[in-house]
């Protein structure tokens, strides 16, 4: 299995459509499956939700190019898990170090929000990336669809694991998976997450990773 789509994926019609739609409208944009980026041997796996139209959908890598990745890859940069300097750009020469960054569904869905069937569909891709990763130990989920989206490939009961800012949950072959909001702008506008949370959930990552040494 490809961790990755091809890039003329149309497992999903409304994905698909919205894609030719945005090729006519920006064809100097990526508009296609956006991949995977990071180190594949990393122990740090961070699953977002889906490309931001502007963002991912635009630069053609995870995060970039958008206020999310702004939080994001600063927060990376200051625990260690990147070299160089993000620039919104995926020629930014920025490369991450044991961490790689994926998305739940990897095309842009229509007002940010992706059918259940969508998540379901491109859930094999995920399973893919993760079962690619042969020295995971944390998988971060960014936002409650993220954290359902892994849970369920691990045959978790959503009344057992149940998405909570921080919470921490063990998988059945020693992973953990750690929950936090997303890091979008709606969220930070709101407070609902603060650049305060989400440093504490990356000072409990890397407590976690610096315990497996």
């Amino acid at each position: 299995m490809h961790t990755d789509p091809a890039a003329d994926c149309t497992l999903c019609p409304r994905l698909a459509a919205m894609r030719r739609t945005n090729q006519q409208a920006q064809p100097d944009w990526f508009n296609r499956p956006v991949p995977s980026f990071g180190d594949p041997q990393a122990r740090l796996l961070v699953v977002g939700l889906a490309p931001g139209l502007q963002g991912a959908n635009r630069t053609g890598r995870p995060f970039t190019g958008d206020y999310a990745g702004d939080l994001l890859y600063a927060t990376l940069a200051a625990h260690g898990f990147s070299q160089g300097n993000y620039a919104a750009s995926a020629q930014d020469g920025l490369v991450l170090k044991d961490c790689l960054i994926t998305n739940s569904v990897r095309c842009v869905p229509p007002q940010n929000k992706p059918e259940t069937s969508e998540i379901s569909t491109c859930r094999k891709y995920l399973a893919a990336t993760i079962a690619s990763m042969s020295e995971l130990k944390i998988i971060l989920a960014l936002g409650k669809i993220a954290h359902d989206s892994t849970a369920s490939l691990f045959g978790l009961r959503p009344s057992k694991a149940k998405f909570a800012h921080g919470a921490r949950h063990e998988l059945p072959d020693g992973q953990v998976l750690i929950d936090s909001y997303h890091c979008s702008r709606y969220n930070t506008n709101t407070r609902r997450l603060t650049p305060e949370m989400f440093e504490s959930v990356f000072r409990d990552i890397q407590d976690h990773l610096n315990s497996q040494i």
